[in-house]
């Protein structure tokens, strides 16, 4: 097969493995109702967790994950990933290719085909991706938000701190602990695109944020400060 061709199937394939919309199909199949019309109006695990219950928002956040998971995996599976044009980056041809794979579903998951091109915020599509290429900043990244999330009760401030955590916990790793990480230079900087790209999809939460209107989870809230 041309390797263009083989890039652009893996492209296509991982974004329409993002698209799934996952949270419609549940509140359609199970509910009768279109989860974009309750809550938030967000097909995000968040909206399912407020307006469904936890039980199918986590159902929801698991497939989400499992969404930028499968995208990497399955051109480790499938395909050779060699690239079809000179890789000038220090990082190997079959990482290039999975993190495009994966970013391919994060855009999936933001602006779904099959939702009218509207979608969650890629939060969790991106965690599914990071798992499969960088567990260790994911680690970091999860007790960072939950931290945010029992300190404040807000998901999205929670969300968008720990998508900026992942890029600085590698170069603090890499800079001055001095951690080996094949490839650094390469997987920083796309880190740093994916960080961007979920904090683009969380613009309005962060206008909502600094108006102190933003939707706050007061029950998740466990560290208050005493009036």
């Amino acid at each position: 097969m041309d390797p263009i061709l083989r890039l652009i199937i893996i492209i296509v394939q991982s974004y329409l493995i993002g698209s799934i919309p996952t949270a419609l199909i549940i509140s359609k199949g199970f509910f009768g109702f279109d989860i974009r019309s309750k809550g938030s109006g967000n097909m995000g695990s968040t909206n399912v967790f407020r307006v469904m219950g936890w039980k199918w928002g986590l159902l929801v956040q698991i497939l989400d994950i499992l969404k930028g998971f499968v995208a990497v995996g399955l051109v480790a599976y499938f395909f050779d990933t060699q690239m079809p044009f000179v890789n000038r980056t220090p990082f190997e041809d079959a990482t290039v290719v999975k993190f495009i794979a994966g970013l391919s579903a994060v855009i999936g998951h933001i602006w779904s085909v099959f939702a009218g091109f509207k979608g969650g915020k890629g939060i969790n599509t991106s965690v599914g991706l990071l798992i499969a290429m960088a567990p260790v900043e994911v680690a970091v990244a999860a007790g960072i938000f939950l931290l945010l999330l029992f300190a404040s009760g807000y998901v999205s401030l929670g969300s968008i701190v720990a998508a900026m955590a992942v890029p600085g916990t590698m170069a603090f790793r890499y800079n001055i602990l001095g951690v080996e990480i094949e490839g650094y230079h390469f997987m920083v900087h796309a880190f740093v695109v994916l960080a961007v790209l979920v904090i683009f999809a969380h613009r309005s939460n962060i206008k909502r944020l600094l108006a102190g209107t933003e939707n706050r989870f007061a029950k998740l809230q466990i560290f208050k400060r005493q009036s």
